[in-house]
């Protein structure tokens, strides 16, 4: 984990200095380098070999001319199209450039440029985290040297501070949640999940777990959960953090759900061998729920919340559940099974029963849900379904914030005729090919409860085949839901939900 702090450029002992580039190149940070490598970097402009394209960055190795070795020139594109989602990028690219050799990287911000300095500076930050992350932890040598030290060279000022010290914790549990997504199924059953939440919940004064197994389960009335995971030797878990600040105000109660499923072979209704192996990814909503609380916890956000993450192995074999058979929620809905590989929103529904009985009044769950969502929205947003405009239009804008998107979809009665069942309550999946994210929204609406509640599908940003070209820069987890988590407690705080 790297050190984030805020120093003059001169006492910081960079390893490498980093300075953003617009398109076409120039700025007041740019122009003042410049000077001191007489104007090296202008005729690099010229020729054509630094066009401040947004994700470019390009390594100079230095003689003494600055107060480091190494200078990184990142692109951001043009000036008037600068956002913190360029910046983010443009920490990325000098995170990356650096990572044969790591240490402490010095960023030079640029007041001329269309964003307050704690919004450029949080920006960098987190892109900084984000893009040094690498997935090969497995590996018996991983070849790449993550920075060390993340230094804003500028004057400590109360409003830098705490926009950095925020990005780094939001960004640090961003990382903690991939890693998460992306350790083997053999590595991470939901027992292991349990365990992860039990350690997070150590490191946090006002945060605690509760684990329920299946005999738990079983007194609860929780058949949905139970039969996805009854295929499998490794039993299920109902994990339940609590965040409960002394400050919080009284009468809001966050509510987070999050998809658990630790591997997701499609039971009885198995999954094609091709891509199989991402299927790990399929705890993602569960991990960055779980770290999204870790973040509001590490924050001290004063809004109390409870997170349940629905955990279980969705495997074939002679005890899995079969297309066919009825199961009874805790809710006391039946639900007919029409596809295993239906096998999110079962788990769900009793783990959105639960945390709406324990006494949330505003209900965000996170999934990997459809592959049809991905289709639509790619890899870049999560699409939203919500029952209350006022609540969905807030995760949006959280999402905007943050850099975790979402789009809001449509939610209509009319979409449940697609879950309707001639012999149960409902059933979990459509033969039809039609609308199949809406009506999983429609039917995970069933267990909701009163109050308001959103779904955010996030099948296509929250596990990557390969590198989105932005911050997010190579395949696996993405952390995916840990910054909206964190980003709509701070909303919460700063305000009445609607």
């Amino acid at each position: 984990m790297a050190t984030v702090e805020i120093a003059p450029t001169g006492a910081a002992g960079a390893d490498a200095l980093a300075l953003t580039v617009t398109q076409p190149p120039r700025g007041d940070s740019l122009r003042a380098v410049d000077d001191r490598l007489g104007g090296r970097l202008a005729r690099l402009g010229e020729s054509g070999e630094l066009r401040g394209e947004r994700g470019e960055a390009l390594l100079l190795h230095l003689d003494g001319e600055l107060e480091a070795p190494r200078l990184v020139a990142a692109g951001v594109g043009p000036r008037d199209e600068v956002d913190p989602d360029a910046l983010r990028t443009a920490g990325a690219a000098a995170a990356q450039a650096l990572s044969r050799v790591g240490g402490t990287l010095v960023w030079l911000l640029d007041e001329s440029l269309p964003l307050p300095l704690p919004e450029q500076a949080a920006a960098l930050v987190e892109g900084a985290i984000l893009g040094s992350y690498s997935p090969g932890r497995w590996k018996a040598a991983d070849e790449t040297s993550p920075l060390e030290r993340i230094v804003i060279g500028h004057a400590d000022e109360p409003a830098l501070r705490q926009a950095v010290e925020r990005a780094a914790i939001v960004a640090e549990h961003a990382n903690r949640a991939r890693d998460l997504a992306n350790m083997p199924p053999n590595e991470l059953t939901p027992a292991a999940l349990a365990e992860r939440a039990q350690e997070l919940a150590a490191e946090h004064e006002h945060l605690r777990v509760e684990v329920l197994g299946p005999s738990e389960m079983r007194e609860l009335g929780m058949g949905a959960l139970l039969a996805v995971g009854q295929g499998s030797r490794n039993e299920p878990r109902l994990v339940i953090l609590r965040y409960e600040p002394p400050e919080a105000p009284a009468g809001l109660v966050l509510g987070l759900v999050g998809k658990s499923i630790t591997f997701d072979a499609g039971g009885l209704s198995l999954k094609a061998p091709q891509g199989m192996q991402d299927m790990k990814g399929d705890m993602s909503g569960g991990a960055g729920t779980l770290y999204g609380t870790g973040a509001l916890a590490a924050l001290g956000t004063p809004v109390r919340a409870i997170a349940a993450l629905a955990a279980a192995e969705n495997l074939p074999g002679g005890a899995a559940f079969r297309p066919g058979d009825i199961l009874r929620s805790a809710s006391g809905k039946t639900i007919e099974v029409v596809n295993t590989d239906a096998e999110g929103r079962l788990v769900l529904a009793d783990a959105l029963w639960y945390v709406r009985r324990a006494g949330a009044t505003h209900l965000l769950d996170l999934a990997t849900l459809t592959g049809a969502m991905e289709l639509a929205l790619g890899d870049l947003y999560g699409g939203v379904f919500a029952n209350d405009d006022a609540w969905r239009d807030r995760i949006v804008e959280a999402g905007r914030r943050s850099g975790d998107l979402v789009w809001p979809f449509p939610l209509h009665p009319r979409f449940r005729r697609y879950i309707d069942s001639a012999f149960a309550d409902l059933k979990n999946s459509s033969s039809l090919r039609q609308a199949s994210p809406a009506l999983a929204a429609e039917f995970l609406h069933e267990f909701a409860g009163d109050g308001p509640w959103a779904h955010v599908d996030m099948a296509g940003p929250a596990f990557l085949e390969r590198s989105r070209g932005d911050y997010l820069r190579v395949p696996g987890g993405t952390g995916f839901g840990v910054r909206l988590i964190a980003e709509l407690g701070r909303s919460l705080a700063g305000g009445p939900a609607s």
